[in-house]
């Protein structure tokens, strides 16, 4: 079975995102022929010889300017070495929040950049914003090689200076690489091209089937928020109490012992079930009744984890903080967090720090935070919950956040991330 990729694609307007994503659709063979006839047909009225496979996902970029939500588009395609599911993000400044949800999962960020043009500002931006999400690796894909002519010396230029900018972000090196690409004309994406003898690296498709991915998220440590509490209570089950959910992170054996948190009781897996009858395991993702062996007061919102290696269990907490809302937030302001399945109240005591992407630099005690702004919060949670560092358990490291008054998400947030780590932006004074 071939492993799983997860990526996101970023770059500034017109750079060609649209064609390189097309391009790796097309070449993959993941493209349906109805698809493939329309574009071609769109291609000719165009007056163009060859299809122009930007179109194969211009429609969706075509329903974002008449104002419909798509947040993030996200294609899926396979080799027989991997299957990918890839995260095409919008390239606009106004849509950091955008590039921060699709890249949220991402175990690789391709950032494209124009040949003609070299590394600019949003390039920068772009790799600030994965770095502070944890992606571990990096593609640049110096696109457009075939409008400067091939120019080996002008794609080490980019190279280089790229290489220097995510060394600064903390990317250690043998976790980013630099391809000379052209989506239009096909060069090393998914074929080597002959027209750039002096590259000896793997084509962009060959290096997303090899790149190693992340740790599997079966072997992290067990969670598992409960949603429901299941009581039959009929003559064939009088006394079944099963605790159903998704796992999030980890697997479950019967056997293995658990903790209950908030609380803190500890058990012993009875049976693992299911509506197809009870498993010898389950993993991430699967759905779930786990059946304990003591009877013990559970309700949704509970997590059930790994006992040797449980989260911790706190009334507070420091994230990081997307703000999806036009509604500005200030120091003080009251909220509730929704994490997993449970939903507490929660209160805003201090805004650390904010991001100033235009200035790649840290604002130390920002007085407040606007929409697309990345800050670093202090939380006051009205009730305990059990909380993992994100790059520990993204899926119990990561909560939104929810305007009490009306249910509008205001926030996506990041337990225990800190901008310390953007060694290549300015830190405040006195920091």
């Amino acid at each position: 079975m071939s492993s799983l990729l997860r990526l996101a694609t970023a770059g500034s307007v017109d750079d060609g995102k649209s064609t390189l994503v097309g391009r790796l659709l097309y070449d993959t063979k993941s493209v349906l022929a109805d698809q493939l006839d329309a574009v071609e047909r769109a291609s000719v009225d165009k007056g163009m010889s060859t299809p122009d496979l930007s179109l194969l996902v211009d429609g969706l970029r075509s329903e974002r300017e008449q104002g419909i939500t798509i947040d993030v588009a996200y294609r899926y395609f396979a080799t027989p070495n991997r299957s990918f599911v890839l995260a095409d993000t919008p390239g606009h400044v106004q849509y950091t929040r955008n590039t921060v949800t699709g890249a949220s999962t991402a175990q690789l960020g391709v950032l494209l950049v124009d040949a003609r043009n070299g590394v600019v500002e949003q390039t920068r931006r772009h790799a600030a914003v994965l770095a502070m999400l944890g992606v571990p690796r990096l593609v640049l894909a110096v696109n457009k090689v075939d409008l400067i002519d091939y120019d080996e010396a002008a794609f080490t230029v980019i190279a280089k200076e790229f290489a220097a900018h995510a060394t600064s972000l903390g990317y250690a090196e043998g976790t980013v690489l630099a391809i000379p690409v052209s989506a239009l004309q096909g060069d090393n994406v998914a074929a080597k091209s002959e027209n750039t003898p002096w590259y000896s690296g793997p084509t962009l498709l060959e290096h997303l089937e090899e790149v190693p991915v992340a740790p599997d998220p079966h072997e992290a440590p067990f969670r598992m928020p409960v949603q429901y509490v299941i009581r039959p209570r009929t003559p064939e089950h009088p006394d079944y109490r099963g605790y159903a959910g998704q796992i999030a992170a980890g697997t479950i054996r019967p056997g293995d012992e658990v903790v209950v948190l908030p609380q803190g009781l500890k058990s012993t897996v009875e049976s693992v079930d299911t509506a197809d009858g009870s498993l010898t395991e389950a993993g991430t993702g699967k759905s779930v009744t786990v059946v304990l062996t003591d009877d013990l007061d559970i309700a949704r919102g509970d997590v059930i984890a790994a006992a040797d290696n449980a989260p911790k269990v706190t009334d507070e907490c420091t994230a990081a903080l997307c703000w999806l809302s036009t509604k500005q937030l200030e120091p003080g302001a009251r909220v509730l967090v929704k994490q997993g399945t449970r939903t507490v109240q929660a209160m805003v005591e201090e805004l650390n720090a904010r991001f100033d992407e235009q200035t790649l630099s840290i604002v130390d005690a920002p007085d407040k935070l606007e929409l697309n702004e990345i800050g670093n919060v202090s939380l006051r949670l009205a009730e305990q919950l059990p909380v993992d560092d994100y790059t520990v358990s993204p899926r119990t490291g990561a909560f939104i956040v929810i305007d009490p008054k009306d249910g509008d998400t205001l926030a996506a947030g990041l337990v225990g991330h800190r901008f310390s780590q953007l060694k290549g932006v300015t830190e405040p004074e006195g920091a």
